[in-house]
């Protein structure tokens, strides 16, 4: 299933508070954006959202720092 880039936008400005302030560019660990409890409902509404499994190896900035590298980590996961 492929991981709407526009939804998790959404939910990431829910989780963060950031609003309207986040685009799918934004930094958003290592900017301070989101903190580790963060990153844990995310990688729970990433693996609901696109039906994949992360494991704790996949956790780094290069796959979760930015809506927009979320998406493209899920969707060649679930590809």
């Amino acid at each position: 299933m492929m991981l709407d880039q526009a939804a998790l936008l959404e939910n990431v400005r829910r989780i963060s508070g950031l609003n309207g302030e986040t685009s799918a560019d934004t930094l958003l660990f290592s900017s301070g954006a989101l903190d580790s409890l963060a990153m844990l409902s995310l990688i729970g509404l990433v693996e609901q959202m696109a039906g994949i499994q992360i494991n704790a190896e996949d956790v780094t900035l290069d796959n979760f720092d930015s809506v927009a590298r979320i998406a493209r980590f899920a969707n060649a996961r679930a590809a």
